[in-house]
């Protein structure tokens, strides 16, 4: 017996003409005109804001960002770098008075400054290699960025010389690193991330740290510009440790290395205080589980009393930023509601602006960052479930204020399909557990639709009530789309969590997607005849596991799923860490353990229709596993088809052609099992 339901249409803004009836659907050629705001940049003095604006380019078929610059009033909101050729990154110098931004060249990757009086503009420095963590020193002289530096490769055997002329085929590759590939990137280059300086109005760049490590950002400096906090793990071994770290300094001048922090577990994100008194840092204790809560933490800058400042939180915390000497903001996320936050060094918190999202137009993850000023003024991207980000400005003493509206030209005058988040309790334990449902465009109160089950992905990871292109196009075709954060999502505290340790899948997480969907056939709102499920990574592993637990569902689309554990953390890029935080042993010692969490031991159970998709390109859940599905389901005499991306990663929907092809796909599919509508097209 479910109980406890709870409707409430979500407090979002937006027109009574959102759910007009002359307005035009939401359809598919819409994805490409679709805009967002991302990495919104305050400027140190509060005078104005930069931020990126991406948009999607049809003849491409790719994602473009562009600068933008806009007043915190909403004044002047306007182009800094616009064209074909994406720039990001832009930050900030002290003084307000420049910004520094990469972007692609003709014959590298740029780092340029522009000053903001004159809109002069100057390349800076020109690299073989795409920097990353840009940072300005206090005094604007020099710019810190990372950069990967190759690492000595040698041959195993001496290659042999070729006669003069003959074509061989390319020499072969040695690997005996244990991080060799990367999904997106493919095979790797042996190479460490390495800090560079380089002169701000141009020179050359200079490389600070060295050693076979890594060194991560961001990057802080010292106020005296002699000296850049970063983090990095230097243990022996520390390619096969996951979520090591400690804080370290090194000297722009000579290399000299101080080590800050040395506790177990990950020391990450240092920003020292204006005075260079204190570090601000996140703490990641590192156990050996599914789910750790990252803490804020505060210490002396010789790395002396250290102390938790969110230690009574329950939340992970992440983005920290100093404003003034003795105020820390943060970000960090709440019952599917993302926060910006800020505490004195006493631990005193204040929620400073919330609604931070939508900078995924596919589906509603968890999204959104920001910046600010040294005043406090905290410039966001703010998101809804009917609109991507726009640019948003908060303070502690005013609220928040979404300065731009980037796509009311296209989406109002579409209508869009209602969502409605709800709270049950799990048939397996009582657990209550979040959710949403979309309602069709023109949806009939009392009249069941078909129902789509959309699983997130992580599992650790959460969605919320933002705006997804994917869902909007389902409901478009006729769906109520259901989605729910599970047992293990985050944002809602260590204990819930770490109900999915050494659990994924399971019939325990299978019980409140289950439950949730019962919910909305006791409603009314579905079908229970027309039920379909479909996810995508995690959300792939849940609904393959799903079909092997129910026949419920007519059909189910499975995207990137992992559907043998063993096979897929002995191919996988993410194996080191996966291994570590979500086993109890290694495949060997723990074989019926992982064996049990595979889709691949519940086949025998398996009758639903089933759709596969996954990128030909994918290592994070390879190919290989959705083949061993296919190829299984098809012994069987299950109907079961495969579709395969090509070029594509992990995110299949990384482009815009892409992301269409796969709902239409996902439909497709369900239409064809769908039996005779309730309602006309």
């Amino acid at each position: 017996m479910i109980k406890n339901i709870v409707l409430a249409l979500l407090p979002i803004a937006i027109s009574s003409a959102t759910f007009a009836d002359d307005l035009k659907p939401f359809k598919a050629e819409d994805v490409f005109e679709l805009e967002y705001a991302n990495d919104p940049q305050i400027a140190p003095d509060g005078s104005h804001i930069v931020y990126t604006r991406r948009s999607n380019d049809i003849m491409k078929d790719d994602t473009r960002s562009n600068i933008w610059v806009i007043d915190p009033d909403g004044a002047q909101h306007r182009p800094l770098i616009s064209g074909t050729t994406s720039a990001s990154s832009p930050r900030w110098s002290a003084d307000s008075s420049r910004i520094a931004y990469t972007q692609s060249t003709d014959t590298g990757n740029g780092i340029f400054v522009r000053w903001m009086d004159s809109g002069l503009t100057a390349l800076v420095a020109n690299l073989q290699r795409a920097p990353s963590s840009l940072s300005w020193s206090p005094d604007g002289r020099w710019l810190a960025f990372s950069m990967p530096v190759p690492a000595e490769a040698k041959p195993l055997a001496k290659p042999r010389l070729k006669p003069e002329g003959a074509e061989w085929s390319e020499p072969v590759k040695v690997i005996d690193t244990p991080q060799y590939r990367w999904d997106g990137r493919g095979f790797l280059e042996p190479a460490h991330d390495h800090i560079f300086v380089v002169p701000s109005e141009g020179g050359t760049p200079r490389q600070v740290t060295s050693g076979d490590y890594d060194q991560d950002g961001p990057f802080s400096w010292m106020p005296d510009g002699d000296n850049i906090l970063f983090s990095s793990n230097r243990n022996d071994g520390w390619q096969l440790e996951s979520g090591e770290s400690d804080i370290y300094s090194v000297s722009v001048i000579d290399g000299a290395l101080t080590q800050l922090t040395d506790k177990p577990g990950g020391e990450s994100s240092p920003i020292v205080s204006p005075n260079g008194r204190n570090v601000a840092y996140i703490y990641n204790a590192n156990r050996m589980v599914i789910y750790n809560t990252r803490v804020l933490h505060v210490m002396g800058i010789d790395g002396s009393d250290d102390r938790a400042l969110t230690a009574d939180l329950d939340r992970s915390v992440s983005n920290v930023r100093w404003a003034g000497n003795r105020r820390i903001f943060f970000q960090y996320d709440d019952r599917a509601v993302r926060k910006v936050a800020s505490t004195n060094l006493g631990g005193e918190m204040t929620v400073v602006a919330e609604g931070l999202g939508s900078t995924s137009l596919g589906r509603p993850y968890m999204s959104g960052n920001y910046t600010v000023s040294d005043d406090g003024m905290v410039a966001y991207t703010a998101g809804t479930a009917y609109r991507p980000a726009d640019v948003a400005v908060a303070s502690r003493r005013r609220g928040g204020t979404v300065l731009t509206a980037l796509n009311e030209d296209l989406l109002s005058d579409r209508t869009l399909g209602q969502v409605t988040g709800i709270t049950y309790e799990s048939k397996l334990d009582g657990q209550e557990i979040q959710g949403w449902y979309i309602t069709p465009p023109g949806y009939e109160e009392g009249t069941a639709y078909p129902l789509i089950l959309e699983i997130h992905g992580g599992p650790t990871l959460a969605y919320g009530p933002y705006f997804s292109a994917e869902m909007q196009l389902m409901a478009a075709a006729g769906y109520v789309v259901f989605y729910d954060n599970h047992r293990g999502s985050s944002g809602y505290g260590e204990a819930f969590g770490m109900l999915l340790h050494n659990k994924y899948s399971s019939p325990d997480d299978f019980a409140d997607h289950d439950s949730g969907v019962d919910v909305m056939v006791e409603l009314g709102v579905a079908d229970s005849d027309n039920l379909f499920i479909t996810g995508g990574s995690a959300g792939g592993i849940a609904s393959a596991y799903a079909i092997g637990l129910t026949d419920r569902f007519r059909a189910a689309a499975v995207a990137k799923p992992v559907v043998n554990w063993i096979s897929k953390t002995l191919t996988a890029d993410s194996y080191i860490g996966q291994i570590s935080h979500q086993f109890p042993g290694m495949p060997w010692e723990e074989f019926d353990h992982y064996w049990q969490r595979s889709p691949l031991s519940l086949v025998g159970n398996m009758v639903t229709p089933t759709m596969l998709i996954t990128g030909e390109e994918d290592y994070r859940t390879p190919m290989s596993e959705t083949e061993q599905l296919y190829q299984a389901l098809t012994l069987k005499g299950v109907d079961v088809v495969m579709v395969r991306v090509p070029g594509a990663s992990h995110g299949i929907a990384g482009r815009p052609s892409r992301l269409v092809a796969k709902v239409d796909n996902i439909v497709a599919w369900f239409e064809r099992y769908r039996t005779e509508r309730d309602v006309e097209d």
